[in-house]
């Protein structure tokens, strides 16, 4: 029999937050090896539990939630959400314009199919979630990254943006709050973008999934607020605020004047129909979830766990020669930049392979979320605080002697 292989559409695609280090890692556990890990932003492990009201609705729901619900989602999840929405002053949006995913992820694919024929462009940040441009790409279009400048807070370059701008441009993605940097960005910064969006008439995709885990008394704003009538996508979910990960709850929102996205509405029900619908039991939860909204308060204020422990990370890295970072304001993670020169760092990848096998510390390099240089790497610091101790201890004594061969 010829050999089998993957599809060539896969072969501008990857996914590095579970690629080759993550496999090594993996072959370490086997061995015995502890492994202590940085790399991915699922509370779960680390001890984080869901408020006990949304389990008891999980149960209270299951037997219900046996069979398909509408493609968009059961009316009871939609209201609350567009109820969210209205509370964040997104304009324009009701239970039609609502649409349930099993994960924000499930969606961006969704989006891109729906929009994306083979050459089209799509703007995407560096660093980016890497989901967004494989989306893209397997959808047949091209991800064409503008930077988001470090010395600036990580915020989106706004010149480059309008230069990466041409006649196959056909939107623009944001994630903010941001991961991988946990940056927060300003509303003056997200006017300019929707003013450069409307000029080209770009459609504007936001991911604002950790819009609840904001910290410093800073508030997020929406883009779509500020949009107005102009359309926006605003995807969200309830994995990283209310701590249910593997419940995939997930929805995406169509807010403004509708009227020129008709066809790509059209599209989008299509795609959501075959599909035929969202896990049921995790939109029965949607609802009481959202009556909870402040529940993650405690972790992201003062004295909370989040805060603290990225308080930890932040006094590490300070402390380690050839290491610096911005302060993330959102979200659970930082995006270190390491002295390339220091520690005559060629290869992100290589690094973090030696980290791992020296220290048992597994993190992210930089170029898994489409940066071009090699100098940079994730921190999840979602581990307890003894643990992110022991690691930026590993670190400390790692750095002290590396350099890369």
């Amino acid at each position: 029999m010829n050999s089998i292989e993957k599809s060539n559409k896969l072969d501008n695609v990857c996914y590095d937050i579970r690629g080759p280090v993550m496999d090594e890692a993996n072959r370490m556990s086997v061995e015995g090896k502890e492994i202590l890990k940085l790399n991915i932003g699922n509370p779960a492990p680390f001890g984080f539990r869901a408020p006990d009201a949304i389990i008891e609705e999980m149960k209270t729901n299951l037997v219900e939630s046996e069979g398909y619900s509408d493609s968009k989602g059961i009316i009871e999840a939609r209201e609350a959400i567009a109820e969210y929405d209205r509370s964040k002053n997104i304009p324009n949006v009701t239970v039609d314009d609502i649409y349930t995913g099993n994960g924000v992820s499930e969606l961006i694919t969704l989006c891109m199919n729906g929009l994306l024929n083979n050459g089209d462009e799509m703007l995407v940040p560096s660093p980016d979630y890497p989901l967004w441009t494989a989306s893209v790409t397997l959808s047949g279009g091209k991800a064409v990254h503008y930077v988001c400048d470090e010395k600036a807070g990580w915020y989106p370059d706004i010149d480059d943006i309008k230069s990466k701008i041409n006649k196959n441009t056909k939107g623009i993605v944001i994630i903010n709050p941001n991961n991988p940097t946990g940056a927060l960005y300003p509303e003056e910064l997200l006017k300019q973008i929707v003013d450069v969006a409307k000029e080209n008439d770009m459609l504007i995709f936001a991911d604002e999934i950790y819009d609840r885990l904001v910290m410093d008394g800073k508030k997020h704003v929406s883009i779509a607020t500020v949009a107005g009538d102009y359309p926006v996508i605003t995807l969200n979910g309830l994995s990283k605020s209310h701590l249910v990960a593997g419940f995939r709850a997930g929805w995406m929102s169509i807010s403004g004047d509708k009227s020129h996205i008709k066809g790509y509405i059209e599209g989008i029900n299509l795609l959501s129909s075959m599909r035929l619908c969202s896990n049921v039991q995790a939109q029965s939860i949607i609802p009481k979830a959202l009556e909870l909204v402040k529940s993650s308060d405690a972790m992201i204020e003062p004295g909370g766990r989040i805060y603290e422990q990225r308080k930890i990370i932040c006094d590490a890295i300070d402390d380690i020669p050839g290491l610096e970072a911005v302060k993330p304001e959102a979200a659970f993670y930082i995006f270190p930049k390491m002295d390339t020169k220091r520690f005559n760092i060629k290869d992100d990848e290589k690094f973090a392979l030696d980290l791992l096998k020296q220290k048992h510390v597994l993190i992210t390099h930089g170029r898994g979320f489409h940066l071009e240089s090699p100098d940079h790497f994730r921190i999840v610091f979602l581990p307890e605080a003894a643990v992110l101790t022991e690691c930026m201890t590993r670190f400390k004594d790692f750095f002290a002697n590396y350099v890369q061969e």
